[in-house]
């Protein structure tokens, strides 16, 4: 299966602005693409590098005015929905390794101490392993109600069991830090997430978030908003929580001002597009 990905991003900057990026795709997708194009409009030097989390990241500095960030590609995909591996154990904690031990921790949006309590009460009977991540998964999904208008950049794990409002990162931060809670490693991931093999969404597509836990010695994709296996995720960024999966973070004032991205399965026939 082919997917086409891209994204464009306008900023209207009254000052010069430093800002990091996290918009390319995570190292072990790259072999998947076919075909890819981006664009920064002024045209300024760019500085790459890895962050600590394996992302491939991007640093420039651009002047007053507008700034459009851009790109157009093609990526290759099994087409098949999220691995299940319901007999994926759970790993004491004695036997996690080293690079798993930060993500058992509290993060930014995921206060792990506070919702300890909760958690055990809820999951401390579940069957340890992939069904207690699914329980875990079923409560959040039918628990919390989920809409564009709920978003706020302060909202935490511990704000959401508590306001039971949310937009798809507010589900996986809530997920992952009850999955904390119950010793069970958790990392946020976000990236392209299109409506194949579902019905299309009303509303215009988004950058998605979602979460990923370490059981049987490797990790696992889920998804507390849409609870459900899906086709087609392309992942950008990996980290403890949103605070490090920013795709964009200004180090300024960036009011945003466009903003588009599409994630369509296509044919062969679109290569000839990037020729």
């Amino acid at each position: 299966m082919l997917i086409r990905i891209g994204h464009e991003l306008i900023f209207d900057l009254k000052a010069p602005v430093a800002m990091s990026l996290l918009l390319d795709l995570v190292p072990d997708r790259l072999g998947d693409v076919r075909a890819y194009r981006s664009l920064v409009e002024p045209d300024v030097p760019l500085h790459h590098f890895t962050d600590s989390f394996g992302n491939k990241c991007t640093r420039l500095h651009a002047p007053a005015g507008k700034l459009r960030l851009w790109a157009d590609g093609i990526v290759e995909d099994s087409g098949q929905t999220d691995p299940v591996f319901e007999n994926a154990e759970q790993h004491p904690v004695e036997e996690l390794p080293d690079e798993c031990l930060q993500y058992l921790l509290n993060s930014r949006y995921c206060e792990v101490d506070k919702l300890v309590p909760l958690a055990w009460d809820l999951f401390g009977t579940t069957t340890p392993g992939w069904a207690r991540v699914q329980a875990i998964c079923d409560w959040v999904h039918q628990k919390v109600t989920f809409g564009y208008a709920f978003a706020r950049p302060t909202k935490s794990a511990s704000d959401v069991v508590i306001e039971r409002l949310g937009v798809c990162r507010d589900f996986a931060h809530t997920a992952l830090t009850l999955c904390r809670c119950m010793n069970i490693p958790a990392r946020y991931s976000t990236g392209y997430l299109g409506d194949i093999g579902v019905p299309k969404s009303v509303s215009p597509m988004d950058f998605s978030g979602w979460f990923e836990v370490y059981l049987g010695g490797r990790w696992h994709t889920f998804d507390a908003r849409h609870n459900k296996r899906r086709i087609g995720r392309i992942v950008m960024a990996r980290g403890r929580d949103a605070t490090d999966c920013a795709l964009t973070t200004s180090y300024g004032s960036a009011p945003l001002v466009g903003f588009k991205v599409w994630t369509d399965e296509v044919d062969e026939s679109v290569m000839s597009e990037f020729a």
